[in-house]
């Protein structure tokens, strides 16, 4: 690995542990890939609050709509071998829907969410355990009901639970074989992964960590059981691990053919459709795309009742990041991004020539007012809130001067041309932190409030 790319994940690692518990998320998971290797994998917090479990790098989560990745790419697999064309109709291979509006979309509107399709049907409450997900019967009267074609296909982007629950059935038809069988065995047996499957396995359920509601009607939260998404595991069932998530995902990479030519690989992931959606504003067919400052990035999200999740890829740098959360809010998506913002920090400027003795600042310090990180990364200090929403905003430079760090850079709201001022015990471990604000702070983990805080 890149010294830049060590440094980021070094404090990405404790970055994320402050998030875990500063965002009350009750467990954080998550692996990054990078030159073709698992690079760093770890876990936060509990799989099961109740019972006081901790969460490990094995335990299983509900992975929801990344499921349409292995499904787009079963549908690849198959038009390679023949059995299948994106241009054929979803009739011609469902036959239970011929005659009616969504036998005639295509299989590529559908992979691209350009079907005009019901994104769940009139009734869905089983996305809060208030009925069970529908089983093959039942899908096919959704498909068969005239008010699930919403719009004409190729008019906009749609999202579609359903559409893809009907490629599933495409996929068995063609293949000859059930879903959830298929994608176990071209695509995870093929990979070698124990850490990914289409669907809850009861054999496996006290592997699962637990899911919890949101926190933003409630003053707790409340566990939420596993179930199975029967019809629908195409659009939402797969569970999975990080590590194994990222694997799959580095499969996906250009010269790598376990799955798919190149040439299938760049048909998935080129963008479409416009989605107006500001964090995913494109979607390929089964990925979405988006840029994150210069970096062009593939990948996908899911929602499951108690699980929040977010993969993604930068293709030409051949990273993956995947973060599963096992809460209704958590900030998958803040906490991966948050990885390539810190890559980018790192790598915004060239590597000074000496960047010796820059380890005896680092650290995370208290006070009163909150947490400042100082951080190594790109062979420079920064200054950095932990608890921003972007840990790459804004930092503060900061250049040695003996046992002080000036402030270089920054916003100027933050004391520019002022000083940090450091006290080191006898074996030069920070004591104190005098901030350039001029407030003392202490290494995190020798601060303490008192019970109340009254002038001294």
């Amino acid at each position: 690995m890149t010294q830049s790319l060590t440094e980021v994940l070094a404090y990405y690692d404790s970055w994320l542990a402050f998030n875990q518990r500063y965002q009350r998320v009750p467990g954080v998971q998550v692996a990054v890939s990078a030159e073709d290797a698992i690079a760093f994998s770890a876990a936060y917090g509990l799989a099961d609050v109740e019972n006081d479990v901790p969460l490990t790098e094995q335990h299983l989560f509900r992975i929801a709509s990344h499921s349409k990745t292995f499904t787009a790419t079963a549908v690849f697999q198959l038009v390679e071998q023949g059995r299948l064309r994106l241009d054929d109709k979803a009739g011609q291979h469902v036959t239970e829907i011929v005659g009616t509006p969504l036998g005639e979309r295509t299989v590529r509107d559908l992979l691209a969410h350009a079907g005009g399709i019901t994104r769940d049907s009139l009734q869905a409450d089983w996305w809060q355990l208030a009925g069970r997900f529908p089983d093959r019967e039942e899908l096919l009267a959704v498909l068969r009901t005239e008010s699930s074609a919403v719009l004409p296909e190729n008019e906009r982007f749609k999202y579609s639970n359903i559409g893809y629950g009907l490629l599933g059935l495409v996929v068995e038809a063609a293949s000859g074989t059930p879903y959830n069988s298929y994608v176990q065995t071209a695509i995870v047996d093929k990979l070698g992964l124990s850490g990914l499957g289409p669907e809850l396995d009861p054999a496996r359920r006290n592997e699962y960590a637990a899911g919890y509601s949101a926190l933003s009607y409630a003053d707790e939260r409340i566990p939420i059981d596993h179930v199975d998404t029967r019809a629908l595991a195409s659009a939402t069932g797969f569970f999975g691990n990080a590590r194994d998530l990222v694997t799959y995902f580095s499969a996906h990479l250009p010269g790598d053919d376990r799955l798919l030519t190149d040439k299938s690989k760049r048909e998935m992931q080129h963008p479409l459709w416009q989605t107006a959606n500001e964090d995913w504003p494109r979607y390929g067919l089964g990925v979405q795309i988006a840029k994150l400052g210069e970096r062009h990035l593939f990948g996908h999200g899911g929602g499951y009742p108690g699980h929040i999740t977010r993969s993604m890829v930068d293709g030409s740098a051949r990273i993956a990041v995947s973060v599963l959360t096992n809460a209704i809010d958590g900030p998958a998506q803040q906490l991966a991004e948050g990885f390539f913002k810190l890559l980018d920090l790192a790598e915004s400027k060239d590597r000074p020539g000496d960047a010796t003795g820059l380890s005896r600042f680092t650290g995370r310090y208290a006070n009163l007012w909150g947490v400042t990180d100082i951080v190594e990364l790109g062979g420079r200090l920064y200054g950095i809130d932990p608890a921003s929403t972007d840990p790459g905003a804004e930092p503060q430079t900061l250049e040695v001067e003996g046992d002080t760090l000036r402030v270089t850079g920054g916003s100027g709201y933050g004391s520019y041309g002022e000083s940090y001022r450091f006290t080191f015990d006898a074996d030069d471990r920070v004591e104190t932190l005098r901030g350039s604000s001029g407030l003392l702070a202490h290494p995190i983990d020798r601060f303490t409030l008192p019970d109340r805080l009254t002038v001294q």
